[in-house]
């Protein structure tokens, strides 16, 4: 799979790199105060990193002031597995190297299905930050070497959090947390429930 460089401008309509913020001291504390497992761990709040004046700062400049959460995805992995998009964008701090497999919720279909060959990944190197915009599909990340990755994942406070009630309906049935819509691939090993809709293969970064 060809990985381009988020400075390419194919980038330009899935995000941007974020300017003017020194993110050292995020980076750090990534590094630091969080797990690096086999598989992959994610976690939407984590204290220390909150209290980070990188945070700080995207909470005033970037989310406009609005309230945010800001965690974690860490791990090792290689393959798309499922697409997922929110109301708004999301701030991935590279800590490490890592890659990011992206596509467009415009190009899901009426019957909430999409097709993986439409998707393109980027590298994303260490110590830079890139805004995910609400329209762009994503993922985990994947591991840019065998040392695994290690990305600070920035939302508007309370996304991905346990739903308060059943959702079923149209879109609806997309939900599976607080400002999450979830399309699995077959081969993503999901938990029951989730919506399949991703056809084609289960990109992976290696090939």
């Amino acid at each position: 799979m060809e990985i381009k460089k988020i400075t390419d401008s194919a980038f330009r309509k899935y995000g941007r790199v974020v300017q003017g913020i020194d993110f050292s001291d995020l980076v750090e504390a990534i590094k630091k105060e969080t797990p690096l497992p086999e598989g992959v761990a994610y976690e939407p709040s984590v204290k220390v990193l909150e209290e980070t004046a990188a945070a700080k700062e995207l909470q005033k400049r970037t989310y406009g002031e609005l309230p945010i959460e800001v965690g974690y995805c860490n791990g090792h992995n290689y393959k798309l597995n499922a697409a997922e998009y929110h109301r708004n964008s999301e701030i991935n701090v590279a800590a490490t190297d890592a890659i990011l497999i992206v596509g467009m919720q415009q190009d899901i279909t009426d019957d909430f299905t999409y097709d993986t060959s439409l998707m393109e990944a980027f590298l994303v190197p260490a110590g830079t930050a890139v805004e995910i915009y609400a329209t762009t599909l994503h993922y985990a990340p994947c591991s840019a070497n065998e040392d695994g990755f290690q990305v600070g994942i920035v939302l508007p406070a309370g996304t991905n959090y346990p739903l308060d009630e059943a959702h079923a309906d149209w879109e609806d049935a997309l939900l599976t947390a607080k400002n999450k819509w979830l399309i699995g691939h077959a081969e993503g090993g999901l938990d029951a429930g989730a919506h399949i809709g991703l056809v084609g293969k289960n990109l992976d970064i290696r090939e």
